[in-house]
């Protein structure tokens, strides 16, 4: 069985989505991550990016135990973890299997863009085992919740925007279960089905579509960016400078409206200026706690993308990595790719993808 897992790109609402209530828009891209599952007569994992191949591990005591010291097994060892432990919640039998994990976000050459892959490998593995074992197939809303469990079990913190994605596929208007509270949950629950059935009172996620006279262009800017570090400082500043950090949380929550509201209307134009003011108040919360979200390069990419008649932004938390832009047809779309190549930018040939984790047709491994 072969499961395929889009990563993601964020569009709007980023650092605010840590907050309570905050609203942010993610959208799925059509790269890939693949799983295969199928049965064996012995446990045995593949990681082939990381060259990792025939780990054997067993399942005891409620956990997944890899016969494998390398630190990158980690999130494939809480994801493998926290499927076997609901199955067996659920007494589904599970019989000996090989699962092998193949990515596609990330550049031939290692090189990270950003498209959220620790994620996407987590659910491509709750996915795998759920679809393998249990007798219907899973709903998205149970994949993104237990790889979100697994990914911040493991992480520590996140939003879980970037497990929504993958888990749905699509854009969708999402804010995030909070992780404070998801580990304190978890922490206090029974078992994963009773957290699974709780209420996650912060966490929302609705499906919302892009204009059709909307092109998306996504920009790489060659400089892959440590989100923990700048999301512990900008976090820092809701200490240092509570006004400040609460002018950003305001003026980030007005301009993700504005994209919704362009978005549910079709208007263009709001749209662009959601975009456009989302820039501004991320470049001016990077000022504020003395952080770069908007690169040199990004903010070439940002005004070359409004000098085309669209509006361009940082995505993600920014310090490099992928710059994201909204044009009004195909024509800017082509012209603003070209300027960017120009100016030392790599376009990438990605698209939003409308699907998330499913089964899909075999893929050589």
């Amino acid at each position: 069985m072969n499961i395929k897992v889009p990563g993601k790109l964020m569009v709007a609402g980023e650092f605010a989505v840590l907050q309570p209530y905050q609203h942010l828009v993610v959208m799925a891209v059509d790269r890939f991550v693949y799983a295969n599952i199928k049965d064996s007569t012995n446990n045995s994992l593949h990681l082939l990016d990381f060259k990792l191949e025939n780990i054997g591990w067993e399942y005891k005591a409620d956990k997944v135990e890899l016969f494998s010291t390398d630190p990158r097994t980690a999130f494939v060892q809480a994801a493998m973890t926290t499927a076997l432990q609901y199955l067996r919640e659920q007494q589904y039998a599970v019989t000996p299997f090989q699962l092998a994990i193949k990515s596609e976000l990330d550049d031939e050459s290692g090189v990270k863009y950003g498209l959220g892959s620790s994620a996407a490998v987590s659910t491509s593995v709750i996915a795998a085992i759920l679809n393998k074992f249990m007798p219907e197939t899973p709903e998205a809303k149970l994949i993104y919740q237990l790889a979100s469990i697994a990914h911040v079990v493991t992480q520590g913190n996140g939003s879980g925007a970037d497990v929504a994605a993958s888990s749905f596929g699509g854009f969708l208007n999402y804010s995030s279960f909070q992780a404070e509270w998801l580990r304190e949950a978890y922490k206090k629950s029974h078992s994963l089905t009773e957290l699974t059935r709780k209420d996650w009172v912060y966490a929302s996620l609705d499906p919302i579509t892009l204009p059709n006279s909307v092109h998306v262009c996504i920009g790489w800017t060659g400089k892959p960016a440590s989100t923990k570090k700048l999301v512990d400082q900008i976090l820092q500043l809701k200490i240092t400078s509570p006004e400040k950090f609460a002018s950003f949380i305001s003026h980030s929550e007005q301009a993700v409206k504005k994209v919704l509201q362009g978005m549910k209307q079709n208007n263009l134009e709001l749209l662009l200026q959601g975009i456009k003011d989302n820039r501004h108040a991320l470049a001016t919360v990077g000022e504020d706690a003395n952080v770069a979200i908007e690169t040199p390069l990004l903010t070439t990419l940002c005004d070359l993308a409004e000098e085309f008649g669209g509006a361009g932004k940082p995505s993600g938390a920014g310090g490099g990595d992928c710059g994201i832009a909204f044009m009004s047809s195909k024509e800017a779309a082509e012209a603003l790719m070209e300027a960017w190549e120009k100016a030392g930018i790599k376009p990438l040939a990605l698209q939003p993808h409308p699907h998330g984790a499913m089964v899909s047709e075999a893929k050589d491994m």
